[in-house]
């Protein structure tokens, strides 16, 4: 059975986490609908208010098609709403719920099939007269059939997974040089192991996508469009709502496009169609279909004033339109929407370190607020949150919403400034340079821009980042007896009094006869351990007398168990070191001890979160030694991957 009859939701769980779980929670709370959410260890802060809150083995089992069934069965749930990323395109998850009579919210296994596949898609835009791009018509998992496509419609050329999705198993190549790794690592990004190439549109186009609503009857509607040119690694991370095209006989066609191949297979559920849109010319091509809910589904909210997440739950029970909130809504595509709104993503990345994921413990945080301002984040004062390899990087949402595009990108470089974490590295600042940018404020921003603009907005980010805080200043000033609040939330409990013996001794002197040091804490005034942690001690050395110190441990750009990790570190004083710049887990390494390898050669692969990262040697040599680390273990910025050394050095040896 691959669907299920559409019937009234009583118990929904939310296959999800972070910010999107709260915010499908609280859609499905407002319609009196019994909530489960879901959740694993140091990440808990979406559960809040859900009527139940399931702990899962471990943060794999969001993509455990066999737990969630064995949740769903134990807890009597009736529907599950996947949110995005994890198994929200799954067909497999919708017919194997549709089995034991679980509705999944979304367009259902049968459309998941047709439209999460790429090269299907693209055969729907095909039979719908709608523009495309020359592509390879089958899929593949060889980097010899995209070299001869490549030879055929020349460069540059866009490889992606036919399964991927929020970035993941895309690779624009430019140059033939680069084809087979940038291949490979998109082929290794796919669920399926297959990807298909395609012309690339890149210069002067910019990422239009329209947002569908469908009953699955044939009756569809647009909720205007969204423009999300501005990315890093083809993963959005400031989109705008309506686009930045001025003429709207420009965008026209676009949405009636979307409309079209929407009719088409009688979509229904919420569904976004993505193109290529150049302004000057009038040029569009399809890119993709995403079936389900979509992370900037905010600013489209913003700009019709409905709640789309409400209504995709009412529309999965069987109603209409109109029940549904949807009805009054025009439909004209040449009337511009009367409100403008910007998302604008928080991720836990260094823009410095190529967006490397900043691991660490959310010590503090500050969001806007105001007339316009919506935060959406799962992020709760008290309660512990943690950025770790194993989910994406978004940590909040700020949408900003206002009458003209003048006045809402006014108010998103205030709501920016109000905004502060503290315990990772964020993209804060480097938000803050994009929407000050005389580019931005024009709405001359294509899909290149923000990698064109790069190091001119890295340097803005810079002065951003110095400016002084006063609030925080203030805050530094003022006398804190909060420790045991700050001891209860740490990871480890530490007390004052806390003492402990400690053997040291030089590492060439023998263990026997070691007489012990004592150290005691006199007062702990700050336990966020392991990223932060201050107190006053006594320390004794044998034979002496105590002595108090301050002890102030600062932060680091590691996690708990990156940090203690037995693996050797880099020295970047040392010019034969090969150091990971990134954290993650270590997917694979490419070279073996005995290898000459050439500038620039992959010597490992380190995944964060979707993304496949080689990790290249930055000199020519030969290699002399590798890290022991295995595949799929969690491994830590800064540590050694590979040793290359001068073959010639090696010779005299």
């Amino acid at each position: 059975m691959a669907s299920i009859r559409a019937r009234p939701i009583r118990r929904l769980l939310v296959a999800n986490r972070g910010e999107i779980a709260a915010r499908i929670l609280s859609s499905a709370r407002e319609l009196d609908i019994e909530t489960f959410a879901l959740y694993t260890e140091n990440d808990i802060g979406h559960t809040f208010n859900a009527a139940h809150a399931i702990r899962l083995r471990s943060p794999a089992s969001y993509m455990d098609i066999d737990e969630l069934l064995d949740v769903a069965k134990q807890h009597n749930i009736d529907a599950v709403h996947p949110g995005y990323g994890f198994l929200s395109e799954s067909p497999e998850l919708a017919r194997r719920m549709a089995e034991i009579d679980v509705i999944v919210v979304g367009p259902g296994s049968e459309i998941l099939d047709r439209t999460g596949d790429k090269l299907r898609a693209r055969l729907l835009a095909v039979e719908c007269q709608v523009p495309v791009l020359p592509a390879l018509t089958e899929p593949t998992g060889r980097v010899d059939a995209v070299r001869i496509f490549v030879e055929k419609v020349g460069l540059p050329v866009m490889v992606k997974a036919v399964d991927g999705g929020g970035g993941r198993g895309i690779r624009l190549i430019r140059a033939l040089e680069d084809l087979p790794s940038l291949v490979t690592r998109a082929i290794e990004e796919s669920p399926s192991k297959k990807v298909f190439a395609e012309k690339a549109a890149v210069d002067g186009f910019r990422h239009v996508e329209v947002q569908i609503v469908g009953d699955g009857k044939g009756n569809v509607m647009h909720l205007w469009e969204r423009e999300c040119s501005i990315q890093r690694r083809y993963q959005k991370i400031v989109e705008l709502a309506p686009s930045t095209v001025v003429d709207r006989k420009i965008v026209r066609p676009v949405i009636e496009a979307a409309l079209r191949m929407a009719r088409e297979i009688k979509y229904p559920s919420l569904g976004t169609f993505e193109f290529l849109l150049n302004p000057q010319t009038a040029e569009f091509f399809f890119l993709e279909i995403n079936p389900r809910l979509q992370v900037e589904h905010t600013i489209t909210e913003a700009i019709c004033c409905v709640d789309i997440v409400k209504a995709q739950l009412h529309l999965a029970q069987g109603a209409s339109f109109d029940p549904a909130g949807l009805a009054s809504l025009g439909q004209d595509p040449l009337d511009a929407p009367n409100m403008h709104s910007i998302q604008l993503r928080i991720t836990a990345e260094d823009p410095e370190k190529n967006y490397s994921l900043s691991i660490g413990k959310i010590q503090s945080f500050r969001f806007p607020s105001g007339n316009g301002i919506r935060v959406d984040t799962a992020l709760l004062n008290g309660s512990p949150a943690v950025v770790s390899s194993d989910f994406d990087s978004v940590i909040a949402k700020i949408i900003v919403t206002a009458r003209t595009s003048q006045d809402v990108v006014s108010k998103a470089k205030r709501a920016l400034e109000d905004t502060s974490v503290v315990g990772v590295t964020t993209n804060i600042a480097l938000l803050r340079a994009i929407v000050s940018h005389a580019d931005f404020r024009a709405g001359m921003c294509d899909t290149q821009w923000l990698e064109a603009k790069h190091d001119e907005l890295l340097e803005h980010s810079r002065a951003h980042s110095k400016r002084p805080d006063p609030f925080h200043g203030l805050m530094s000033q003022q006398p804190s007896n909060e420790s045991h609040a700050a001891v209860s939330s740490a990871s480890l409990i530490f007390r004052k009094d806390d003492a402990w013996s400690i053997a040291l001794r030089p590492q060439s002197s023998p263990t026997t006869n070691t007489r012990p040091h004592h150290l005691q804490l006199a007062k702990v005034i700050r336990n966020d351990f392991p990223t932060n942690f201050a107190a006053d001690i006594m320390f004794t050395a044998p034979g002496s007398n105590p002595q108090a110190f301050r002890m102030d441990m600062q932060s680091t750009s590691t996690s708990a168990s990156a940090t203690s990790s037995q693996h050797k570190q880099g020295s970047r004083s040392d010019a034969s070191h090969v150091i990971l710049p990134i954290s993650g887990k270590l997917v694979e390494v490419l070279v073996d001890v005995g290898d000459v390898v050439k500038k620039d050669d992959p010597i490992c692969v380190v995944r964060q979160m979707k993304m496949e990262i080689e990790i290249r040697s930055h000199k020519a040599g030969l290699v002399t030694w590798l890290t022991e680390a295995e595949d799929d273990e969690d491994v830590a910025e800064g540590m050694l991957a590979a040793v290359v050394e001068d073959e010639k050095v090696q010779a005299k040896l």
